[in-house]
């Protein structure tokens, strides 16, 4: 079986401990945690949690059987590509030079990157996107000069 990004969703009571225990069943099993976001839901005592691995069905089936278990789990789905929406967030801070300043600002319109900050020697833009549209950014930038980066992990919906 192809062996592919698979985007997992937990719905869990918001305590200590939950994640570690849910990053436990990955780490056991030996699977590695690509991407991983979490935050409150709508109502504060529940935790939506967000992660990426890579594998096949089987791989999320075993994942789903095994966090199904754990106390505090309240639901767990996978969310197919085509059928969500997942977006992740990049802060990526670009060595400004003089032959390099209009490359980095057309990369900012051709990708509807946000400007956050823009100093003498360099610069930090927010782009939002999805894994194939940060890949290209990255790809882009990295010609110019990136010194930092910082990214949120998937959101989905």
């Amino acid at each position: 079986m192809e062996r592919k990004d698979q985007t997992i969703t937990f719905l869990v009571n918001n305590k200590p401990d939950v994640l570690a225990r849910i990053a436990g069943v990955f780490s056991a099993r030996s699977f590695n945690i690509e991407s991983i976001s979490a935050n409150i839901t709508m109502n504060p005592e529940i935790t939506k949690i967000i992660i990426v691995t890579r594998g096949d069905t089987a791989t999320v089936t075993k994942i789903k059987n095994q966090t199904k278990k754990l106390v505090d789990i309240l639901e767990v789905s996978h969310l197919k590509e085509k059928s969500s929406i997942q977006r992740e967030m990049i802060l990526i801070k670009v060595k400004l030079t003089n032959e390099n300043r209009g490359k980095v600002m057309e990369t900012i319109k051709d990708y509807n990157c946000r400007l956050i900050t823009v100093e003498a020697n360099h610069c930090v833009l927010e782009a939002t996107g999805n894994k194939n549209e940060i890949k290209n950014i990255l790809k882009r930038l990295e010609r110019l000069g990136i010194e930092d980066l910082s990214r949120s992990g998937i959101l989905a919906l």
